[in-house]
């Protein structure tokens, strides 16, 4: 199918500005425009977030480090994530580009840091990519084991070669379907998003109902609420470190913001819909579970070590029974597979928009002249997942492992970037007016500054090889060694692109801009 280079010749206006002559405005890329209505946004904002999915791999884990304060932990994971919505709120308002948080730290902080912030993103997203697509490959063996009735087909799952086989065949429909624009995205997600939720609330309504019924049931208590009732600083942090990994992706909204129909307010709109649904969902099932089965290490209980990474699969059976049970693994599947497609919206886009601004190679600029989608950029995020995840599997699982504990790194990299740019961006406008002090300055700067100090806690006990798989390189963990070694990557990818692209990098394209510049309330 052919593509076209839709990148903006002499004389487009882009938002009153004439595109390549006015280096302080945004640029028309060829995106569909009017594509995304405030609904389907927000659908695809939960869906990339993936909840059932985060639920089954997460509670275990979040039991484990603080108990019964998982609710808590839940609540205090949704602050930053809500004061970053924020300042991705204000910054869309003024910027609706799809390159979101690269555009606007290049314009915030310049093009180093802002091509920094997008490597993040990018990188963030791959590792997410992979491992959304192990696991949806894993329960379509788990699924295919429950209604066959027959051990060897689930078994199968852990045949190596039919494995990735599975796996690469998943990425390969996930990216032909975003390939083909966003109608076609979000009628999927429609259903599949539905579906989540459906069984979700099934589960937690039988869940309920159960209370009692199990050796490892506990009461009720406005206690679990209670964040500082957490044993330790240590627990507390680690928990929220998981928290926030199971609130990341509802940035996807914004990176749809050129597609969606009310550019500069229904991207954000539908991010504050999206945050509300996942924290509503994640207080419901944390405390219906542990009412139905407490938060222990045995028998049933959410933190139980042999059960923990994937709690829904032991509960299916005791909680809903064995035939509403596979409901629950068809969620689950449901889940991981409409993420798998709907991530390569973010990944594809910010591409895009760095190479519209030529902060990467201009051929990224390919947009399909039919389904108006990045096309390029999605097909190589897709390859780029196959081949990332292949070699991870095949040099040792303990890497991939390690690679996805990593990613926390990159999520508060990012997002607390994004977070202080639009403090910086409109600090000339802070106190004309209570609304802009309290959601363009003091929110935004409250949720950076609590990224950063998980970023930097995370980084800190990377260090030790315990953190992870357990496994270490010359005695420092291998999660701080591939977590700071991606960052690294991203420096010297960009120190070649500086070499290619100078104008870029000298502010040329894209330039920061004064408070003056900026559009007021």
């Amino acid at each position: 199918m052919t593509q076209v280079d839709v990148r903006p010749q002499a004389g487009d206006t882009v938002r009153g500005v004439d595109a390549p002559g006015d280096t302080n405005g945004v640029r028309t890329k060829g995106l569909g425009g009017n594509s995304v209505g405030l609904l389907g946004s927000a659908v695809i904002g939960i869906s990339t977030v993936a909840p059932v999915y985060c639920l089954t791999s997460t509670l275990g884990s979040t039991a484990g480090e603080v108990g019964l304060q998982m609710p808590a932990i839940f609540l205090a994971g949704f602050l930053p994530m809500l004061l970053v919505a924020f300042a991705y709120r204000e910054l869309n308002k003024v910027m609706p580009d799809c390159g979101t948080s690269f555009t606007w730290t290049v314009k915030a902080f310049g093009p180093k840091i802002g091509w920094m912030c997008g490597w993040g993103l990018v990188i963030a997203t791959i590792i997410v990519l992979s491992n959304l697509a192990g696991v949806a490959t894993s329960y379509f063996w788990l699924l295919a084991g429950e209604i066959s009735g027959s051990e060897s087909v689930a078994a199968l799952d852990d045949n190596k070669a039919v494995h990735i086989l599975t796996c690469l065949t998943l990425i390969a429909v996930a990216t032909a379907i975003s390939y083909r624009g966003m109608t076609a995205t979000k009628g999927i997600q429609y259903t599949l998003v539905g579906l989540q939720l459906v069984v979700l609330g099934i589960f937690v309504a039988m869940a309920l109902s159960k209370a009692g019924s199990f050796e490892t049931s506990v009461d009720f208590s406005w206690s679990w609420m209670n964040p500082f009732a957490v044993q330790s600083f240590a627990a507390f942090t680690a928990g929220l470190s998981l928290s926030i990994f199971m609130y990341w992706g509802w940035d996807a909204c914004m990176a749809t913001n050129e597609e969606t129909t009310g550019s500069a307010k229904t991207p954000g709109r539908a991010a504050l819909i999206a945050m509300v649904v996942l924290v509503g969902s994640y207080l419901a099932t944390g405390v219906a579970a542990q009412m139905a089965v407490g938060s222990g290490e045995k028998g049933l209980g959410l933190a139980n070590p042999e059960t923990s990474d994937n709690v829904f699969a032991a509960l299916a059976g005791p909680v809903m029974g064995p035939t509403l049970g596979i409901l629950l693994f068809v969620a689950v599947l449901a889940s991981a597979a409409a993420s798998l497609q709907t991530t390569f919206i973010p990944v594809a886009r910010t591409v895009l928009a760095m190479s519209t601004y030529e902060a990467l190679p201009k051929s990224f600029t390919k947009v399909h002249p039919v389904f108006k989608t990045p096309g390029k950029a999605t097909i190589v995020a897709g390859v780029a997942t196959g081949v990332f995840y292949t070699v991870m599997t095949l040099v040792s699982e303990h890497v991939l492992v390690d690679t996805i504990y990593a990613l926390g790194l990159m999520i508060c990299f990012y997002y607390a970037l994004t977070a202080f740019a639009c403090v910086w961006y409109f600090r000339g406008e802070l106190f004309r007016s209570v609304r802009s002090f309290a959601f363009k300055g003091l929110l935004p700067a409250l949720g950076g500054t609590m990224l950063t100090a998980v970023f930097g806690k995370t980084l800190y006990d990377m260090w030790d090889p315990a953190y992870g798989s357990g496994s270490a390189v010359f005695g420092v963990g291998s999660v701080f060694v591939i977590g700071v070694g991606l960052l690294l990557l991203g420096v010297v990818i960009m120190l070649i692109m500086q070499r290619r692209s100078p104008a870029f990098f000298r502010g040329e394209i894209l330039t920061k801009e004064t408070p003056s510049l900026v559009v007021a309330d």
